[in-house]
């Protein structure tokens, strides 16, 4: 990955906000956690979001400015506060979600200097919780614009329904979901199969969506693109909490397929991105290219 000459620029869309956890807070919203993976592997990146003129959102701000993402576009909303979410893990380190209504990214504006960015952009990462707000308006205006854009299924009952989601995935030239969350919109779309591989397709179809990658947690990740099939098994970790891991992982795979690196490849550099950042506390950790590769390779040698 080293050898990318030119790094990508790409929008990541949504919300930036606290994961209140039982031991503390922690910087989380998945296109956050996207766009610092992003940054890490050398993209430029522009995160488009909103936070309140509060505390929280100050040091929200100057956690964004110390892991060295702009804050150009991240803008200041008066009247709603600085995003919140409670999670809760289980004994195997997943994760559930309890996300705070009426937050200022709920707001999000689309000013020219943000239409601007996504023109002049590689890809727009967005995901399916932006739906529920008065920022969908401001979506709506960067989907237009956007020349590559990528869909990051995010379902979180009840902030989404089944004719956004179609909506999103016929505009997106590349789809991400979790096998739950496959399962659910294939079925709820008309698929009759409960194979994998019949819903993956079933989909590509449905949609005209030539990129669609399913992860499955420890069993790694099933991706169809251009009409191959790519299958990853995963990496073993012992995994401290699932917060972040298929964010981390999407952005290092629509990285490495931004730079021209082998789809192969590069989703065995995402699958071990999101194994390492699974057995890392919170969302976010900071991992290098180097440790990457280092894991990727203690793993080839056992």
């Amino acid at each position: 990955m080293s050898n990318q000459k030119i790094a990508p620029k790409i929008v990541c869309f949504g919300e930036v906000l606290w994961d209140l956890f039982p031991e503390g807070k922690k910087l989380g919203g998945a296109p956050f956690n996207v766009a610092c993976t992003l940054h890490q592997l050398g993209a430029e990146v522009i995160l488009i979001s909103r936070i309140g003129k509060d505390e929280l959102g100050n040091q929200l701000l100057n956690e964004i400015e110390i892991r060295g993402i702009t804050t150009t576009f991240v803008q200041y909303d008066k009247n709603y506060a600085t995003g919140t979410v409670e999670v809760k893990l289980d004994q195997s380190g997943s994760a559930s979600y309890h996300i705070t209504k009426n937050v200022a990214w709920d707001f999000i504006e689309a000013f020219e200097k943000e239409i601007t960015q996504v023109i002049h952009s590689d890809a727009f990462i967005f995901g399916s919780l932006i739906e529920r707000g008065v920022s969908v308006k401001a979506l709506d205006c960067c989907l237009e614009k956007a020349n590559f854009i990528v869909f990051d299924v995010n379902l979180r009952p009840p902030h989404y329904n089944i004719r956004q989601l179609r909506e999103r995935m016929n505009a997106a030239h590349f789809i991400k979901f979790n096998e739950e969350e496959l399962q659910e919109i294939g079925n709820a779309l008309g698929s009759f199969s409960n194979q994998m591989k019949d819903q993956i397709k079933f989909i590509s179809e449905e949609t005209q969506t030539q990129h669609v990658c399913v992860t499955r947690g420890a069993n790694g990740a099933l991706f169809y693109t251009q009409g191959r099939w790519i299958d990853h098994s995963g990496y073993s970790v012992n995994v401290k909490d699932t917060v972040g891991a298929g964010d981390s992982f999407l952005a290092t795979l629509i990285y490495g397929f931004l730079s021209g690196i082998d789809p192969k490849e590069a989703l065995d550099l995402a699958c071990a991105m999101g194994a390492l950042v699974a057995q890392s506390e919170g969302a976010n950790p900071i991992i290098s290219s180097t440790e990457l590769s280092a894991f990727i390779k203690s793993h080839k040698n056992l």
